[in-house]
């Protein structure tokens, strides 16, 4: 009998839910999905070997219930819960109910989810570890009224030094971050930046890093075991962010030479050990213009981008963490793991560049995905389904693995131009234009790229939809709109006749 769990319930919906799906198949365990009343039909839903529904749409209602979670691993003798990442993965609360219902927690412990989630407790560990971090300073806590003190404000800022970064101390995803160039802005940005905390994390507590010019954002991915090893699985590129949110992903970084990856790899394993981290996580560091890097904070969960460590490596990461989670020592050495040729990760998603990038709800009336060699698509959602108000809408990962560099770029830039998207407007050709960009190309690439080179893009003028869509033989859809009779059929013709394709940048990624 294999040394895993025999049930397995992913607490999570989408892409992330279908990847841990698939590894619990391969090895032989069975599977339980929990679904809001939405994702009855969802692709992770009807994957699963058993599916409990937990509650309306609003994940408040539904995939954030951690009793409802819990009570499903109870119904279906689910011994592990996977948690994915968003929603409760990182929620040490939940961790810790998991291990007073019996149920193993696939994930660090829940005090480390703590630690670790605080980032002004994470920034002292760290220290401690001799791991270097961005000098900061942290502002006392508000008061009863939610209030800052001005001068304690002016004080720490006066310490760090201008331009300076406000950050909640807890939560992250740009939530209560502002970046303050002067000392006239720094208590009003400081209060604005508190009380966005405070409604996002529930704690309105913020603190000061001075910030850098021009960093790239390179994370390190770590695991470590209950038999006391840890190891690191190479590093991300993850400077392309719009909003700080990550869009555009690669491993190996285009900077990092073998001895910087060295030193910030051991670096990183060290404050895994610092933290008697089990399980997935990533160490994430600012690399400044002078190649000098300084620890940003820890993630406790599987990332987002973890396809391109998997692409260039060959390791599943996720068959990784079950293991680990069921005791097993790490199933590789450090000297073992070896990095081969380049990934890019790229995330599809559903939104409108015409108006703010908001996301562009409705249903996928076509969807075809790029095939070929060292093109692999995560996603959680498929033809026929909806882009609701209630998700991220994400509609897939597009990752690519090639022998270096620049064919990884021209590979992921012909898969995102053979993408068939219709229904919703997708942000396709923002991306092809990023990673077509001569900066982008040589490497130049930084958190400020997209302010600095994409401030009010906007897609190229292509011509008129409907003529584009007549000229491609399939006008049918445009007459008979949501509701056309034979969907499949013309589909099918959009995609196979190819004229398609010929209509240069103009592809088909909504109805307008």
């Amino acid at each position: 009998m294999k040394p895993y769990f025999k049930k397995v319930l992913v607490a999570n919906r989408g892409e992330i839910a279908v990847r841990v799906l698939r590894s619990c198949r391969e090895m032989g365990i069975a599977t339980v999905a929990v679904c809001s009343e939405a994702d009855r039909r969802a692709m992770h839903a009807e994957m699963a070997d058993e599916v409990v529904e937990i509650g309306p749409a609003p994940p408040l209602e539904s995939y954030l219930r951690s009793e409802k979670i819990l009570e499903a691993a109870a119904r279906t003798g689910a011994e592990a819960i996977h948690p994915g990442y968003g929603f409760l993965a990182e929620n040490a609360d939940f961790a810790a109910a998991c291990s007073e219902a019996g149920v193993v927690f696939i994930g660090p412990d829940a005090a480390v989810i703590a630690k670790m989630g605080e980032k002004t407790a994470a920034r002292s560990i760290m220290e401690e570890a001799g791991v270097p971090v961005v000098p900061g300073a942290l502002i006392p806590a508000p008061d009863r009224a939610g209030k800052l003190d001005p001068d304690q404000v002016r004080a720490a800022a006066e310490q760090v030094g201008f331009p300076v970064m406000v950050k909640a101390a807890f939560g992250g995803g740009g939530k209560g971050m502002r970046l303050v160039q002067s000392a006239d802005e720094i208590v009003s940005a400081a209060a604005a930046a508190a009380r966005e905390a405070l409604k996002a994390f529930g704690n309105g507590t913020v603190y000061l890093e001075k910030y850098l010019q021009r960093p790239r954002h390179v994370e390190f991915q770590v695991f470590g075991d209950t038999h006391g090893n840890a190891v690191h699985l190479r590093e991300r590129e993850c400077s392309i962010q719009r909003r700080h949110q990550k869009i555009i992903e690669e491993t190996p970084s285009p900077v990092l030479t073998e001895d910087l990856r060295e030193k910030m790899g051991a670096a990183a394993v060290a404050a895994t050990q610092a933290v008697g981290y089990v399980g997935a996580g990533t160490v994430e560091f600012l690399l400044g213009e002078d190649l000098g890097f300084y620890f940003l904070e820890m993630n406790t969960r599987l990332q987002v981008e973890h396809p391109v460590t998997e692409l260039v490596t060959g390791l599943d990461l996720v068959r990784a963490q079950i293991a680990v989670a069921a005791g097993q020592p790490l199933p590789w050495t450090q000297e073992e793991i070896r990095g081969r040729g380049h990934a890019i990760e790229c995330r599809l998603y559903a939104e409108d560049p015409l108006h703010d990038f908001r996301p562009a709800l409705g249903e996928i009336l076509l969807l075809r995905e790029p095939q070929g060699p060292g093109i692999r698509i995560d996603s959680g959602v498929r033809q026929g389904d909806e882009v609701s108000m209630y998700y991220d809408p994400l509609i897939a990962k597009l990752s690519v693995h090639a022998a270096n560099r620049p064919a990884a770029i021209d590979r992921a830039i012909a898969a995102l131009r053979s993408y068939a998207v219709l229904g919703v407007t997708t942000n396709a050709e923002y991306l092809i234009e990023i990673l077509d960009h001569t900066e982008f190309r040589e490497g130049n690439t930084h958190t400020g790229f997209l302010p600095e080179f994409f401030d009010g893009w906007q897609p190229p003028a292509s011509g008129d939809l409907n003529a584009a869509l007549a000229a491609a033989g399939v006008n049918e859809l445009v007459s008979a709109g949501r509701g056309w009779s034979n969907g499949a059929e013309v589909a099918d013709r959009v995609v196979a006749a190819g004229p398609w394709q010929r209509l240069g940048r103009f592809r088909l990624h909504g109805l307008g």
